[in-house]
């Protein structure tokens, strides 16, 4: 067999994808089964209205494109898992106890202090080697803690784990994922010391597997029940969507950056071993875990969550709002006075995105973009300084002369902010692949079962091959390089 067929299910905080692919040496040809809408669930907990994802309608999302591609495809070889990070279901004797919490969640930031209050940032970093994230994982259970909840629950599950549990009965932590909670030390094992600090209770999360790993065949009466066919296997990936997404950048890591721009934008470098400095932790860039052990030694930026909260708010307002129209008018429209930061608290939750950019506008005396492709060109303008500000960082902070920045995901398909990323970085953009974590996702279970071979260099050169990019040259000299 020369080729194979995969399932990749795709799940990013806004939307999510289950797709095929048919992939082989020298062949990668992807098509979309089900794509469907991923919103927060809202709902009152006697206290206040929290923020939750509706994990089991995803789930019956995902089962009914797996019905599709078992009628497509009867030969599926396996499907594999990816997810955003650190969010996590709580068990009891394998019973899921409540919707997940979404980290945009209010409760975060208390569980946050709550470890700050006792343990500084500096010295979590150096166990870990995070970014601090007031929604990362480990603050997150520390809230659990507070509410009372952990006392109930004997397993946690991250959120690609538990759908794999779902879909298999059988529970681990997948490694790329784990290194996101802020529990996983810098020597790859789980921090028993820092659960204990955290007044968490040991063994919560399964033991640890690698991208690659065989998580056995679908449970029979699940398969039958949602109607794909029994005997069909699952497969771990870099679960964690940004992992995923780095396998599929076809560059060169000892001399690129890349932009993996979604709801939020992970700007970094590949590298073999983490940087752990104080200037490394006081820039706020983290060492994650990628595949084959690489570090991607990143931070997180605000991404397209700006523009589609901003285009959600617009809608509800009565506005009939075409993107790539106004996209088209941003373009056309001059810079703004002054980029803003996108990466103010403020813009973390849900809400009048516009009002509150205008409010970050009128608070420093400058003019507020007047009109929506205005308002759409200030954004982009923004995220294009934040990913470029991301970059010189990146290359400073781990030495890696940075010559090309690989934007992919869905900002590789906004025009406008790559060709004002290559102007900021003065280097060239590369935009592609649009879907690098659905491609990273099947291309580590093809080499799993046998049909790729070799280290990421040899993955990628299977994306330069097989998906076309395009390049974007800086249009003025930037204001400074590193």
């Amino acid at each position: 067999m020369s080729t194979g067929r995969f399932v990749a299910v795709d799940l990013g905080a806004t939307s999510g994808r289950v797709m095929l692919a048919d992939v082989g040496p020298g062949t990668l040809q992807m098509r979309q089964l089900n794509r469907f809408a991923n919103d927060p669930v809202y709902l009152w907990n006697g206290h206040r209205t929290a923020m939750h994802w509706d994990l089991p309608g995803l789930f019956g999302h995902i089962c009914a494109g797996l019905a599709e591609a078992g009628r497509v495809a009867p030969d599926l070889t396996s499907v594999g898992v990816d997810s955003w990070a650190v969010d996590y279901g709580l068990l009891r004797d394998g019973k899921l106890l409540g919707l997940p919490y979404n980290y945009r969640d209010a409760r975060c930031a208390h569980g946050a202090d709550a470890v700050h209050e006792t343990l500084p940032q500096e010295r979590i970093h150096a166990r870990n080697g995070l970014q601090f994230l007031a929604f990362n994982t480990m603050f997150q259970l520390v809230a659990d803690r507070l509410e009372g909840l952990l006392d109930l629950a004997d397993t946690a599950l991250l959120v690609p784990d538990l759908i794999g549990y779902w879909l298999t009965g059988r529970t681990v932590t997948e490694r790329t994922n784990a290194s996101t909670t802020g529990l996983l030390g810098v020597d790859g094992t789980w921090d028993a010391e820092l659960e204990a600090m955290l007044g968490l209770p040991p063994g919560l999360f399964p033991a640890l597997a690698e991208p690659g790993d065989d998580l056995g065949t679908v449970l029979p009466d699940l398969a039958d029940r949602a109607g794909f066919g029994a005997g069909l296997r699952v497969t771990t990936v870099a679960s964690h969507d940004t992992a995923s997404a780095v396998v599929a950048i076809p560059m060169t890591a000892a001399s690129a950056a890349y932009v993996s721009c979604g709801t939020w934008a992970l700007v970094g470098v590949e590298l073999d071993a983490p940087v752990m400095d104080a200037a490394a932790r006081s820039a706020n860039f983290t060492n994650e875990v990628g595949a084959d052990g690489r570090i991607r030694f990143l931070r997180n930026v605000m991404g397209l969550w700006l523009l589609s909260e901003s285009v959600r708010h617009w809608e509800r307002d009565g506005a009939r709002v075409d993107l790539p129209s106004l996209l088209e008018q941003a373009a056309a429209c001059p810079p703004p006075s002054e980029v803003f930061d996108a990466d103010d608290p403020r813009f973390v939750e849900p809400g009048d995105m516009p009002g509150r950019i205008a409010g970050w506008y009128r608070e420093r005396g400058l003019r507020v973009p007047a009109s929506r492709p205005e308002m759409t060109r200030a954004i982009v303008e923004s995220l294009a300084a934040g990913f470029a500000t991301g970059v010189e960082q990146a290359a400073a902070l781990s030495g890696v002369p940075v010559e090309t920045v690989h934007l992919v995901g869905g900002g590789a398909k906004n025009r406008l902010l790559c060709q004002l990323v290559a102007n900021r970085v003065g280097r060239p953009v590369v935009a592609g692949p649009v879907e690098a974590t659905a491609i990273g996702n099947v291309l580590v279970q093809a080499r799993a079962h046998g049909l790729l071979h070799g280290d990421l260099d040899d993955l990628r050169a299977t994306m330069t091959t097989t998906l076309p990019t395009y390049r974007f040259e800086p249009q003025r000299a930037p204001a400074g390089r590193v």
